[in-house]
């Protein structure tokens, strides 16, 4: 029994690490214009870490719903992410 509850502990840590290693670092940036027929949004931001880009003024494209709420000047925290090839906000909320 206790080499059992030893063999589940250490596969509860070896998945959290996994997810843990999976999840994208937030960017912070400003909102400085949304394009709600094209579906993009440009923010002025700081680093993308997991894109590996510096801080600049980029667009990107976005899904229906996510900018709800956020207006231009909003300063946000985001994930962004290649998707389908398009560079893209995947999350998004206001700071």
């Amino acid at each position: 029994m206790k080499n059992l509850i030893t063999v589940l502990a250490l596969g509860l840590m070896t998945a959290t690490a996994a997810l843990a290693q999976d999840a994208m670092p937030m960017s912070q940036g400003t909102i400085t214009k949304i394009d709600t027929k094209w579906k993009k949004v440009t923010i002025d931001h700081g680093p993308l870490e997991n894109l590996d880009m510096p801080a600049m003024k980029m667009v990107f494209a976005y899904e229906d719903g996510m900018m709800e709420g956020l207006a231009e000047g909003a300063k946000v925290v985001f994930v962004a992410d290649r998707l389908n090839g398009k560079l893209s906000v995947t999350e998004i909320t206001a700071e």
